[in-house]
């Protein structure tokens, strides 16, 4: 795609040399969001085996008005009542889509719960900042849209790869890096990579808020999917937070009404009539 956008190879390379690999700020610059996404990752993982499943499925979605939040505060942004009103069902609506039933387990694994809400606040708080923070740079600047895209995965992976042999260095070592990967697991990295291409054009021409009602919407779809295709249940549950997704976007969609201003047919008719009087 950015070879296409440039025009040619030698371009392309070109391009590489100046916004990549001769402009160390910008790539530290970069560094910000990706380091706070491992950290977000990681955060998540703690919060998850310190918490029930359906504590964290309902306290994760919080990063969903924490990003709103973001928005309003780092990008000088103003949502209406309406819109933080959709912003929170939202919430409450993709919490609903997500919840599964408890299941008993004859596996007792020790939990420290306020280990896990602390993680998850780390975590909700780092989502909401990284994501802001990449769509302040992506729309700061005129750079390329796959300019950003590469300095920010450069960094990710200087920052993951540091992680993975600080937590598991001696297993790397021994058995290669690439050790249990099958086609599966690829399959499933090409897909991340195509998720994040496409989350990174959602945020370039619209904003953070809309993709997670983008992302909302997509689990509702892909699960109606599932429904038609491989005959899975509707719960009630499910129903009710689809249903509360489908709102909150439609709600979020309507236009805002400017009350600051009177229109001038309104003004001279106000006149008229207060003449006749």
């Amino acid at each position: 795609l950015f070879c296409r956008e440039t025009g040619s190879l030698k371009r392309l390379i070109t391009s590489l040399k100046e916004n990549v690999f001769g402009s160390p700020k910008e790539l530290l610059k970069l560094s910000v969001p990706s380091v706070v996404y491992a950290l977000q990752n990681n955060m998540a993982f703690v919060a998850l085996s310190n918490l029930d499943a359906a504590v964290y499925q309902v306290t994760y979605q919080l990063k969903i008005p924490c990003t709103a939040l973001c928005t309003v505060l780092m990008l000088n942004r103003t949502l209406s009542k309406l819109q933080w009103f959709s912003v929170f069902m939202l919430c409450g609506g993709v919490t609903l889509v997500q919840w599964e039933p408890a299941q008993a387990t004859k596996v007792q694994v020790e939990q420290n719960p306020w280990l896990g809400f602390g993680a998850i606040a780390v975590a909700v708080l780092c989502s909401g900042f990284a994501g802001v923070y990449f769509e302040k740079v992506l729309k700061s600047s005129d750079t390329s849209l796959w300019v950003r895209n590469i300095q920010l995965y450069l960094s990710g992976i200087v920052v993951n790869l540091f992680v993975v042999y600080t937590s598991d260095g001696a297993q790397v070592l021994e058995k290669g890096f690439f050790y249990g990967y099958t086609y599966y697991v690829w399959f499933v990295i090409l897909l991340a990579s195509v998720g994040g291409i496409y989350t990174s054009v959602v945020v370039k021409y619209t904003d953070n808020i809309m993709k997670g009602f983008s992302a909302a919407a997509a689990i509702v779809l892909s699960t109606v999917a599932s429904v038609i295709l491989f005959g899975l249940q509707i719960t009630v549950t499910f129903s009710v937070g689809a249903l509360l997704v489908c709102i909150s976007i439609y709600l979020y969609g309507l236009p805002r009404q400017d009350t600051t201003k009177i229109q001038p047919s309104e003004t001279k008719s106000s006149k008229e009539r207060l003449a006749t009087v």
